[in-house]
């Protein structure tokens, strides 16, 4: 039989598990990590060739760090952990360039596994500039780490179930580190990314008048961290109390 506060305990840590498990998920698939804010181009014919081909390098196969970080810098680009965009006129328009206000469009590319394991390199773009170490693993926690947080919180949830059907609050403490790892895993993801951001802007040529801001993406993966310890300590708080009284009522009763 488990105690009333116990079995509160359980069900709010479990709430704020599974909302901190949708919070990450969000924050892993949308690309709002951090934004750019450019000056406007001008939309004439002389710099139509420019803007066609910082798209087309923008959707190059070959992703390179500088072929996919210039244009974020010069076409109010976004930046996620798996995708990157950025807005360009309307493609259907073939004279966009002629209107005074062309339509404008976000257009999204996401990046293949491989090319999240490529090395960064201490100039970017510049492959015999030797590679960055710090960058390089920079990104690949980044995406890593939160994909490590949702298995242990996974796991932990299929240990809560079974801990329910053998009624019994013993493997809660379990639970409990797998989710105080899980919201380490998080946060680790926030500070890896803006560790990442902060390298990349200090080796690149940023244009003129360029703003940043970070996006509710990073804010959602953020808030993830602090539901996932709370909830940690709410599990362990519940096994380790059920324990310690469990153990006051069998010496009483062996008394």
């Amino acid at each position: 039989m488990v105690d009333n506060r116990y079995a509160t305990a359980l069900v709010i840590g479990s709430v704020l598990s599974l909302l901190a498990c949708v919070y990450l998920s969000a924050a892993v698939g949308t690309q709002h990590w951090y934004q750019y804010h450019s000056l406007p181009i001008r939309h004439d014919a002389s710099n139509a060739s420019e803007l066609r081909t910082l798209r087309e390098e923008f959707r190059g196969e070959e992703m390179d760090e500088k072929t996919y970080s210039d244009p974020l810098f010069r076409l109010n680009g976004t930046l996620g952990l798996w995708w990157r965009c950025v807005l360009v006129p309307d493609p259907a328009r073939s004279h966009w360039y002629q209107e005074p206000e062309p339509k404008m469009v976000t257009e999204c590319v996401s990046f293949t596994l491989p090319q999240q394991f490529e090395a960064k390199y201490k100039e970017p773009g510049n492959h015999n500039s030797g590679e960055d170490l710090i960058r390089t693993y920079l990104w690949r926690c980044q995406f890593l780490l939160p994909l490590v947080s949702l298995g242990l919180v996974f796991l932990s949830g299929l240990i809560g179930v079974c801990a329910c059907l053998c009624r019994s609050l013993t493997p809660t403490s379990v639970v409990g580190v797998l989710h105080l790892l899980a919201g380490l895993c998080s946060l680790a993801t926030v500070c890896c990314f803006l560790a990442g951001m902060d390298l990349l802007h200090r080796v690149s040529v940023l244009p003129e008048g360029l703003d940043r801001s970070l996006g509710w993406s990073l804010y959602l993966a953020l808030i993830s961290s602090p539901l996932q310890m709370m909830a940690a300590a709410l599990f362990l708080w519940a096994a380790c109390s059920h324990r310690k009284n469990y153990t006051r009522m069998t010496a009483y009763r062996v008394a």
